[in-house]
């Protein structure tokens, strides 16, 4: 999990949903998850299952369907259209995972889920996207615009404008393919 954060990471417990995010490269067809087990060790590692849950391949098609919900929800920033199907699923999810409020030992309202294991462990990371969208670290939470990368990154510009994970890398690819194609139509 800690290897898929990069040099650019979320703070607090956002980090874990951006781990999360950063599972799979839909642009590459890279995931982590293919497999129950895979998904399982995921889990344990972030600590929201514990190693006797079980998870089947539904709960991996459940996970990737939340995963890429989260994605679509955060490139809508982008273009101003939301993705009701990525609505619909993080619904789903929510309602899955019997998301509750409670008010915690220091009388701060947190949102949690009832339902164990992949139900559970996946209306957690909800419950982290919700508190962050509460204070306002969700919109810093980005997906890389490059070409080939759909890496998620935390965008700690001052104007938050960042577009990509790594300007020396996606950013430089991003801007020589717009250079070639801006001056290919004047030859």
């Amino acid at each position: 999990m800690t290897d898929r954060i990069g040099d650019k990471p979320a703070p607090g417990r956002l980090r874990l949903v951006q781990g999360f995010l950063n599972s799979t490269n839909t642009k590459s067809g890279r995931d982590d998850f293919s497999s129950p087990a895979e998904l399982k060790a995921w889990l344990v590692e972030a600590q929201l299952i514990p190693s006797t849950a079980t998870v089947a391949e539904s709960d991996v098609l459940q996970a990737a369907a939340v995963r890429d919900a989260l994605i679509r929800l955060i490139e809508s920033r982008t273009d101003g259209k939301i993705d009701s199907n990525a609505v619909d699923v993080l619904n789903r999810s929510t309602r899955s995972a019997q998301m509750c409020v409670s008010f915690g030992s220091e009388g701060r309202v947190q949102l949690e889920p009832l339902a164990p294991a992949v139900d559970g462990a996946l209306g957690k990371l909800i419950a982290i996207v919700v508190d962050a969208m509460s204070d306002g670290t969700w919109e810093n939470l980005k997906i890389c615009r490059g070409f080939d990368c759909s890496w998620a990154f935390y965008d700690r510009s001052k104007n938050h404008s960042g577009a990509w994970c790594d300007i020396n890398d996606c950013g430089n690819v991003a801007k020589a393919r717009s250079y070639r194609a801006r001056h290919a139509h004047h030859n």
